[in-house]
């Protein structure tokens, strides 16, 4: 369960994917190519060079354009899969 937990890092991977560090210690590996797909403010990050231009801010990932991505969206990602590794 997402409580209000922020972004501290990413670090790019490959591709679409940013290793994704929370406030808590929960961490991993997301691709973000689905959000591609979410409207017009997203389509820049199709351009991988401009995809890499991310940074963390109000706790969560953000691109240039303003573009940027809930952060309990990515937490419940991230925790489901750490869930289900144990």
């Amino acid at each position: 369960m997402w409580n209000m937990n922020e972004i501290k890092t990413i670090n790019y991977v490959r591709d679409y994917v940013y290793h994704v560090v929370f406030d808590n210690g929960i961490e991993g590996d997301v691709d973000f190519v689905d959000y591609l797909k979410g409207g017009p403010m997203f389509v820049p990050l199709a351009d991988l060079d401009f995809f890499r231009k991310a940074t963390v801010e109000g706790g969560t990932i953000s691109w240039p354009n303003g573009a940027d991505i809930a952060p309990e969206r990515i937490y419940e990602t991230l925790a489901a899969t750490q869930t289900a590794v144990r």
